[in-house]
């Protein structure tokens, strides 16, 4: 039987435009994955504070107030946690991450079974520059100092940096090569509220595919983002005719599937990140830095 974890709590300061709220109402519309009874029984059973005193569910929130609430330990959903170490440095290190591992705390189910959490057991200062979905497998890099993680923070920022992932995707596409721009933004999805998805008045994004190659019913592709929308290549490559293999969300035109409910972080679609390239933070030095693609995301032979 799986061990409870710790549980945690959670804070934030009201913003102004909260203000003026009940502390129910404003719980039960930030978080709506946890139902308004949900947040109704937490409250009564003096989970939630407002600064230190217990909260009730009809105090009105002020800017600049601390509200928390405690959530008690529980049980976990089982993941993979094999992870290895790619490099390591004093400024860096870069690790593999698994496919169904959660890159960082997520969704009200995932706190110390993310990969986040198994990095700093072994070294506790460590602060990740990017994230992959859960569904993806692949490198992770990690700060190890305050001095190194503000150049990174600017060069991921910056377009400074060079992704390149493996890709298994549906179908054959027309061109051995071709980039694809549909910008990204939110629309509607039932389940959440919004998604991200292909959208007309998105933000401009931008990706190279480039087929290694042509299998039966699908191809094998090496993507470069030069942004970093989130969920980029599923969307991507999905609004071009080519979902990737076993995505459960994302359909042709970049949108959700008819009728589907999946969520972002539900797994079962083949992507890795595959190569990351940049200078390193404090020698300037130029780093290639490689994660092997399991084996259905190697080309044959």
């Amino acid at each position: 039987m799986s061990t409870p974890n710790q549980g945690y709590r959670h804070g934030e300061q009201v913003s102004s435009a909260a203000a003026g709220r009940t502390v129910l109402d404003h719980l039960a519309q930030r978080f709506p994955l946890a139902s308004r009874e949900e947040w109704q029984d937490r409250i009564d059973r003096g989970q939630v504070f407002l600064g230190d005193e217990t909260a009730q569910p009809g105090d009105r929130l002020r800017a600049g107030q601390q509200l928390s609430w405690v959530r008690p330990p529980w049980v976990e959903p089982e993941v993979p946690l094999a992870t290895a170490i790619l490099y390591e440095d004093a400024d860096l290190l870069a690790v593999a991450k698994p496919s169904g591992l959660p890159t960082l705390p997520a969704g009200g189910e995932f706190l110390e079974h993310t990969l986040l959490a198994l990095v700093r057991r072994r070294v506790p200062e460590a602060s990740p520059m990017h994230r992959l979905g859960r569904g993806t497998s692949g490198l992770v890099l990690f700060a190890r100092t305050v001095a190194a993680r503000q150049p990174l923070q600017a060069a991921f920022s910056d377009g400074r940096t060079r992704k390149v992932y493996r890709a298994l995707c549906t179908g054959q596409p027309d061109l051995d090569a071709f980039p694809v721009t549909a910008p990204i933004g939110e629309v509607p999805y039932a389940p959440l509220g919004f998604l991200h998805a292909a959208a007309p008045g998105g933000r401009p994004s931008e990706s190279c595919v480039t087929v290694l190659e042509r299998r039966s019913d699908s191809s094998l592709l090496d993507v470069e983002i030069r942004t970093g929308r989130p969920h980029q290549i599923r969307i991507h490559l999905a609004w071009a005719g080519h979902p990737l293999v076993g995505d459960p969300l994302y359909g042709p035109g970049g949108l959700p599937l008819p009728g589907t409910t999946a969520l972002p972080g539900d797994p079962g679609y083949r992507l890795h990140a595959h190569r990351l390239e940049l200078a390193h933070p404090r020698t300037g030095a130029w780093l290639v830095l490689e994660c092997e693609p399991p084996p259905p995301l190697r080309v044959s032979g």
